[in-house]
């Protein structure tokens, strides 16, 4: 445990750690404690309603996710910062009005942000560490069992929107989120208690399979995020069309959302749009090979899925665009490819392509 600084000192403290947040480029920065206990309730009936599906690292971990203490002994308190992603210029739903095109996620179109943002985290720490002497902490980037949409809700900064999102009033909620568990006691910020949804409606009806079930509640199997992220067999075929070019993640419920309009473009190089990623068409991401694939996913999000999955998700765009010979040619390459989940895939797509070559046929 570190030795604590008077009430006094740790309420100044706490304003310089904002302070030395905004300088390391976090949009904003908030305090909280680590009760949780309405949140673990929630969690409990998400996951015994089975919507985690394939994701057993939700409830595997037990109660260390929902009690930070029990995650990382001695926390009383939790920084949470949001880093805001959108790239300048980056094309988001015209890409989608256009079938030939591949759809990336937009936070997985540039390099990854795990490293960047846990370098920045111990940084903070450090300065923190030189102002008191030794302290307990630990960074955390998505990279364990932490409720960090809960923990920036309770320090602050933002609330819970119907898609179950944090949404904030000035970036929507394309942002990452990062905490920093502690031991130091610092003074805790208000939670962000209004909602300012209001009647709007517009995620749950933009969502192209219908995955958020209720207020805040995700059917996490229907989602498309998941379809092609998590998931590693078979995307379920009654999801297939309503994919649409969604090849890696969606964001049709943030796009929406109207204080996604109020969301300003980062000023990290790093998040900038890698290999046309924003624009590239179905067919050039499909032709990748292997090791191209390898090559230009280093250091991308998109990595983690691997190449199997990445010609998967790639053959139901493909199956979902308009007919052209290309398309067939680029489509009966692949059936000789050894994954069983490929060819399976790579079928169906061939399969709903000569429907709409002899529809247009039919049509004259």
């Amino acid at each position: 445990m570190s030795h604590s600084p008077p009430p006094a000192d740790l309420t100044a403290l706490a304003e310089r750690i904002k302070a030395w947040g905004r300088e390391l480029g976090f949009q904003q920065l908030g305090i909280t404690d680590v009760d949780l206990a309405e949140d673990e309730e929630r969690l409990a009936r998400w996951l015994d309603a089975g919507f985690h599906g394939e994701m057993g690292f939700m409830a595997k971990h037990g109660t260390k996710r929902t009690r930070p203490a029990e995650l990382e002994p001695g926390t009383v308190r939790v920084i949470s910062v949001r880093l805001d992603y959108l790239p300048a210029e980056v094309e988001t739903a015209k890409v989608l009005g256009q079938p030939e095109r591949a759809y990336v996620s937009r936070y997985a179109t540039g390099r990854d942000y795990h490293k960047l943002m846990r370098k920045r985290l111990a940084t903070l720490a450090q300065r923190i560490e030189a102002e008191v002497g030794p302290i307990g902490y630990r960074a955390f980037v998505d990279s364990a069992p932490v409720m960090e949409r809960a923990l920036a809700r309770k320090a602050g900064l933002g609330w819970f929107g119907k898609n179950a999102m944090l949404l904030n009033p000035k970036a929507g909620s394309l942002f990452f989120l990062g905490e920093l568990y502690t031991d130091l006691p610092l003074p805790v910020d208000p939670p962000f208690e209004d909602e300012h949804c209001g009647s709007c409606s517009a995620c749950r009806t933009a969502c192209p399979t219908g995955a958020i079930v209720a207020d805040r509640v995700v059917d996490a199997r229907a989602c498309i995020s998941y379809l092609t992220i998590e998931l590693h067999g078979a995307i379920p075929e009654h999801f297939r069309e309503a994919m649409g070019n969604r090849v890696f993640g969606c964001d049709d419920c943030q796009l929406v959302c109207p204080f996604t309009r109020f969301a300003r473009a980062t000023r990290e190089p790093d998040f900038a749009p890698r290999h046309d990623l924003d624009r590239a068409s179905l067919l050039a991401l499909f032709a990748w090979g292997e090791e191209e694939f390898l090559e230009k996913t280093a250091g991308s999000p998109i990595r983690r899925i691997g190449y199997a999955r990445w010609l998967r998700n790639l053959a139901v765009g493909l199956g979902n665009a308009p007919w052209s010979e290309a398309v067939e040619t680029a489509l009966r390459a692949r059936l000789p490819y050894p994954s069983d989940l490929v060819r399976e895939h790579v079928r169906w797509a061939l399969a709903r392509q000569r429907e709409k070559r002899r529809a247009l046929i039919a049509s004259g």
